[in-house]
């Protein structure tokens, strides 16, 4: 066996690929000899944070991810469940943070792109998309800017390949400065008996590769994505991916109709790592070997080496086990989309992962322990510290309607318009519901009545003072809001964000943010069926905010029965659904507190699972019966926020009644609510048959939202505060 090893393992070099003594050591051992240039390279590929999850998987195992709709749990490109009439929803989360400081555009772009291929690498059309994103505070010297390129990204992509952007998250905070969040979700649709699998069967079969040519751009993305920012972050951007949607649209028609040809045995989208993970994951699951020849990669730079072919990052591409009688049917089906279609290895039956390159082998590594024994770590944590209760006697004297007002024109409640704006909403024809309600929702093409909603969650100053109720609230609320679309939710995909677990108090944030999520996920048969996570998002030592997302998918059996925010009439009667002990009393952690007094103090609320639970299951009983009028989930800003965005989405106002502690009851932030508006005629049966708390808090109608003994607040005021933030901070521009 010859290995090239033209260039020196030094323990620097082992350092600067991300891996320590001790991790190279174990390198040492499993091979018996110095790894190649190109090994390193492969081994830093497989065993960095973001391939391996070695400081997670203790934990993520504790995770429910089992349920009767689920096919496809973790472990594969996406999750898969089941939504009967023979289809199946296919979907994930993921995360594209460090590429998208570097550079904005590209980073956000390529989000996008990698999250629709490993949909659509399973069998499915995309049918919708979400982003989730967080920056820094408005006035950090780089925010608009990472604004205004990671929106162009995400609308750039997504609008091109031509998938709806039907909900997210845009947020802002200080702890986001060095280190922004840029989480892409999509899901698809795909007959329940067609999902396609990575693994790998059968030897002495074709592994073709195939969509685009191989370039330099992002080699090492995934050792990058493993690591802290420090004052090197400028030298990253050759490791930022360069995207091409349209490709990426040739590449989704091609994949669905070589699938449907039959020849596909198992089928890797070259993601984080390109060919090197893509290769070792099918081998590995298939308990085979695989060799590659380089020789045989499409490339689209001279002089490429092997270590960058295996470890470039270029998008738009696919590994694929074919059966070899149908290989000519397969690469008339790429030729014809204009595509590459090169047979670039085999599988065999030694276990062994070869790579060859002009004749000689630069690679030889046993496939099972490349992918299967990275290191994992039981690392030390320490139980987060519970926050003060916030001290109410120190907050000065709060108006609500000017506070309310506030709120609505501050940063992070102000209307999103200016982003979703620039993204596709509605292409495909199939979506029901813009941006800006509780969850997005899309038909089911094709099928009489069905649709499927999404949502994405979580509160990270509740993460921060409390990680475990925190990731319970970060789950009970994506649940609340697809319950409030009409949906019964079916299943979860998460993106955990976290700064480097090498401290053990961000361990600990982490241990108890996941447990939390499972207790939640348990509670609410809610399984996790895909996700990733997203750690050492750190700059100089400063971590993020912990920020575990949450992403949801929802059923609505008849689309005709959708929970929509908006007022729908005058003289409807405004239930609040949920509160057991009056209206709410919870400021600890809340968005009055952090947005209009800057202040971030006290306990994150609690979660009453089973409250959330027999709540939720109300209320959709009451969408199904056609009894509500209007559905909203109270969150973010409690429920004078919630009013005035149903007040404004429906043109029409209110009138609630007084309360003796109006800042606690209108703003206080506690869980499990709803506001759900009815016809009075029909309050007398829905309060003889709710098993949980109604409170009977107003009226709709006029043009004005007046709460308890604060001045009336006119649509036009509220509409004014609400729409000007964004469009004042971005300078009025989509540019």
């Amino acid at each position: 066996m010859t290995l090239r090893t033209d260039i020196a393992i030094t323990p620097e070099l082992v350092a600067d690929h991300g891996l320590k003594p001790d991790e190279y050591q174990k390198i040492l051992d499993l091979i018996g000899r110095e790894p190649s240039f190109t090994e390193l390279g492969i081994f830093s590929a497989m065993w960095n944070e973001h391939c391996s999850y070695k400081s997670s998987k203790k934990w993520l195992r504790t995770l429910p991810t089992k349920g009767p709709r689920v096919i496809q749990g973790p472990g594969e490109n996406a999750g898969v469940v089941n939504i009967g009439d023979g289809q199946a929803v296919i979907f994930k989360m993921e995360s594209h943070n460090h590429p998208s400081f570097i550079e904005p555009y590209q980073g956000a772009a390529t989000g996008v792109g990698g999250i629709l291929r490993d949909v659509f690498t399973m069998g499915a059309r995309p049918i919708a998309a979400m982003n989730a994103l967080r920056f820094g505070a408005p006035d950090h010297e780089k925010t608009k800017h990472l604004v205004s390129g990671v929106v162009a990204g995400v609308g750039g992509y997504g609008n091109a390949f031509g998938v709806p952007t039907v909900g997210g998250e845009v947020q802002f905070d200080a702890r986001y400065n060095g280190n922004i969040l840029v989480n892409a979700f999509a899901a698809g649709l795909a007959d329940a008996d067609k999902i396609f699998l990575s693994e790998a069967k059968g030897v002495g079969l074709p592994v073709v590769y195939l969509g685009a040519k191989t370039g330099r751009d992002g080699v090492g993305g995934a050792t990058m994505a493993s690591a802290e920012f420090g004052a090197d972050i400028e030298e990253k951007r050759p490791t930022v991916q360069v995207g091409d949607p349209f490709t990426e649209k040739r590449l989704l028609e091609a994949c669905l109709e070589l699938m449907a040809t039959g020849a596909v045995i198992a089928i890797q989208d070259m993601g984080a790592a390109g060919l090197t993970c893509s290769a070792v994951e099918m081998g590995a699951k298939g308990g085979l070997g695989i060799e590659l020849n380089l020789d045989a990669v499409p490339v689209r730079e001279a002089r490429m080496t092997p270590y960058e072919m295996m470890l470039s990052e270029s998008q738009e591409r696919m590994l694929m086990v074919l059966h070899p009688e149908k290989e000519a049917e397969a690469r008339a089906v790429f030729e014809k989309w204009e595509l590459d279609f090169a047979t670039v290895g085999k599988t065999t039956d030694d276990l062994r992962f070869r790579v060859l390159f002009q004749g000689e082998e630069v690679a030889n590594l046993p496939i099972k322990e490349l992918g299967d024994e990275a290191p994992e770590y039981d690392r030390p944590w320490v139980a987060p510290e519970a926050p003060a209760p916030l001290d109410e006697t120190t907050l000065p004297a709060l108006d609500v309607a000017e506070s309310l007002l506030a709120l609505l024109g501050s940063a992070n409640h102000s209307s999103r318009r200016w982003v979703y704006e620039q993204y596709d909403t509605l292409i495909q024809g199939n979506s029901l519901v813009t941006p800006g309600s509780d969850a997005g929702i899309v038909r089911v093409d094709g099928h009489p009545t069905k649709a499927l909603a999404f949502s994405s969650d979580v509160n990270p100053r509740y993460c921060e003072a409390d990680p475990f109720e925190g990731g319970k609230q970060a789950v009970a609320e994506c649940w609340r809001n697809l319950v409030a679309s009409g949906a019964e939710p079916l299943a979860a995909t998460d993106n955990l964000n976290f700064g480097n677990p090498e401290r053990p108090e961000i361990m600990g944030q982490i241990v108890h943010a996941i447990k939390g999520i499972g207790e939640a996920c348990a509670s609410l048969d809610f399984p996790i069926v895909s996700g990733n996570v997203s750690l050492y998002n750190e700059t100089n030592g400063r971590g993020i905010l912990p920020t575990p997302t949450i992403a949801g998918v929802g059923l609505i059996e008849d689309r005709s029965r959708i929970g929509r925010i908006g007022f729908a009439d005058a003289g409807q009667t405004i239930l609040l659904v949920g509160a057991p002990d009056g209206w709410g009393t919870h400021l600890g952690q809340s968005a009055l507190l952090r947005d209009c007094l800057g202040r971030h103090e006290g306990t994150a609320p609690h979660v009453d699972l089973a409250a959330e639970k027999a709540t939720g299951q109300c209320v959709l009983a009451l969408i199904r019966s056609g009894l509500a009028t209007a559905v909203h989930d109270v969150s973010d800003g409690g429920i004078a926020l919630a009013l005035a965005e149903m007040a404004m989405a429906g043109g029409m106002g209110a009138e609630i009644e007084a309360r003796s502690a109006p800042i606690r009851a209108f703003f206080g932030e506690d869980q499990g609510r709803y506001l759900v508006t009815i016809d009075p005629k029909n309050l007398e049966q829905i309060v003889a048959e709710a098993s949980v708390p109604l409170a009977v808090i107003g009226t709709t109608g006029g043009d004005a939202l007046k709460l308890g003994d604060a001045r009336s607040i006119s649509l036009d005021d509220l509409k004014t505060a609400y729409e000007g933030w964004f469009p004042a901070f971005m300078g009025d521009t989509l540019n």
